[in-house]
């Protein structure tokens, strides 16, 4: 029944909302994973970055597409709690766990072992719309632990205009989506959090905006 109301939710409102409310434009869509395990790192600059990308992917795919969002805002109360876990398909992320509480990252762990597709936000929050923040690193220890797993890089342009930060009312606004090719772990987190830098960066100059930063 969840199944149900997720799919109905992402194809009777989620779809129409960007197809008609956004001018997107995605390159290299078939990049995109068609089965898990595996991790889709993107840039964050609004909450409808997860709604976009879940609606690039086909309905068949959705209960294993999971978008990782952290706890303290989507656990907040109830019925955002249920909508965020049953409908989103979230995996609630503690960001301020300390290491004698856990792993922080066990949830994605799990869902990448059982063939799920991970979508990670590494700059770990909303920043400054169209800006691009420094990468966390949660990113290099999933890929470490399983150097398998493709991560694939997607960035985005403009969704930070249609809807900012603390903005309630979607901005119509034309949107580009780039999709990178799939990176693996390469045995050294420096070189490859500079690796993974360097593809979203190229990815911002593939749709004309040299001048990221």
């Amino acid at each position: 029944m969840i199944g149900i109301l997720r799919n109905i939710f992402f194809l009777l409102i989620v779809r129409p909302l960007v197809l008609l409310g956004l001018g997107l434009c995605v390159r290299n869509r078939r990049q995109l994973p068609t089965c898990g395990p595996a991790i889709i790192v993107a840039n964050h600059n609004s909450h409808l970055d997860t709604m976009v990308l879940l609606s690039l992917f086909p309905a068949s795919l959705l209960t294993r597409v999971r978008p990782v969002a952290a706890i303290d805002y989507f656990m907040k109360n109830r019925l955002l709690a249920w909508f965020a876990l049953h409908i989103i398909g979230i995996i609630p992320l503690q960001r301020q766990l300390r290491k004698s509480e856990g792993n922080p990252l066990a949830a994605c762990h799990q869902a990448l072992e059982q063939g799920q597709i991970l979508i990670l936000f590494p700059e770990g929050s909303r920043g400054t719309p169209e800006q691009l923040s420094r990468f966390k690193t949660g990113i290099a220890h999933l890929a470490e632990d399983h150097p398998q797993v493709p991560i694939v890089p997607v960035f985005m342009h403009g969704l930070g205009k249609a809807l900012p930060k603390g903005e309630t009312v979607l901005v119509p606004f034309f949107c580009d989506i780039a999709v990178g090719s799939a990176c693996y772990w390469n045995h050294d987190r420096s070189q490859f959090m500079t690796s993974l830098d360097a593809q979203m960066r190229g990815l911002a100059q593939l749709i004309n905006i040299p001048e990221w930063d």
